[in-house]
């Protein structure tokens, strides 16, 4: 009804969290336009972030100055293009000057050559991939679409880290405990015509094993299964995760991205993005992002950058 007031979104929530935990030093790379650079002002005054800027000091102070965005209060390093921003920007993070890196106006193809660099780069011994944390209005879970930007055709030990990666963020950034994990195929029975099915059924004895933990696995599952109680039923399909799923696993990139840009123009989602692996969480936002969801991805990488430091270990004086 009109004139009453509506509830808070799920990513409004996931704001109001970001905001009781201190402020995440973040290297900002190459924010040269009035969306990257909005992103960063907004997420600043709303005590999320603690913004570096790295990139072509004239270019980012005119670009400020032309959409009246005040950036007086941030620090500021000068890199001549986009490509020494980036080196600048991960040389920054092995200073630790900062807990996360956020893309700007720059291609994510140029930010992820310098944070996958063999030398240099911010790699770990865990496989890097990217998570859509989506607000779908129509379902009561925040959802993770996984992986959708980094991994195009990953294998089983890719997608048992890409599995894990989105576990984790789900678990400590504050999401719960113990996630539902559907691996999405076309189908929910395991088939030799389609490799996806066989893989889910892998991952989920991978699971077993503990090699993979923290979260409930099922799959394969259909997309209708996954996330409809009803579909389950009708399929006959009896488990934790079918119908309340709250991590999609893709079987690759195309069918990721597809599943996130549906969901974003069909069901009217929101779509935050991160990456994860990497010594930091990355914020990877696109143009197409509102306002809210850019606060979002850095809200969740807050989240996520501040229960890491706060499971480091403690160093003897």
């Amino acid at each position: 009804m009109s004139g009453q007031a509506q509830p808070p979104s799920k990513y409004d929530r996931l704001i109001a969290a970001a905001q009781a935990v201190p402020p995440v030093p973040t290297v900002v790379v190459h924010p040269c336009d009035e969306t990257s650079l909005r992103g960063v002002v907004d997420s600043a005054q709303a005590g999320i972030i603690r913004p570096i800027l790295v990139g072509p000091e004239r270019k980012i102070r005119d670009a400020a100055a032309k959409y009246g965005l005040d950036i007086s209060g941030f620090e500021l390093v000068d890199a001549a293009h986009s490509d020494e921003a980036a080196a600048k920007g991960v040389e920054l993070i092995h200073a630790a000057r900062g807990e996360m890196l956020m893309k700007g106006s720059l291609h994510t193809d140029e930010l992820m050559r310098a944070v996958t660099a063999k030398t240099g780069g911010l790699r770990t011994d865990r496989r890097i991939s990217h998570v859509f944390v989506m607000d779908v209005p129509a379902y009561a879970e925040t959802v993770f679409v996984t992986d959708a930007a980094i991994n195009i055709f990953p294998d089983l030990d890719a997608k048992r880290d890409i599995i894990q990666n989105a576990i984790d963020l789900y678990v400590q950034a504050g999401f719960g405990k113990l996630p539902r994990v559907a691996i999405l195929s076309a189908v929910e029975t395991v088939t030799t015509k389609i490799p996806s099915t066989i893989e889910a059924a892998a991952l989920c004895k991978m699971a077993d094993r503990g090699q993979i933990t923290g979260g409930v696995l099922d799959g394969p599952l259909a997309f209708d299964n996954a996330i409809d109680v009803e579909a389950a039923r009708i399929k006959g399909i009896k488990s934790e995760v079918a119908g309340r799923a709250q991590i999609l696993v893709v079987p690759d990139l195309e069918a990721g991205n597809m599943l996130a840009k549906n969901l974003a123009y069909f069901a009217k989602a929101d779509g935050a993005g991160i990456v994860l692996g990497a010594r930091v969480p990355v914020v990877l936002t696109s143009r197409a992002d509102s306002p809210r969801a850019r606060m979002a991805s850095c809200a969740v990488a807050a989240l996520y950058a501040n229960a890491r430091r706060q499971k480091a270990p403690t160093v003897p004086a």
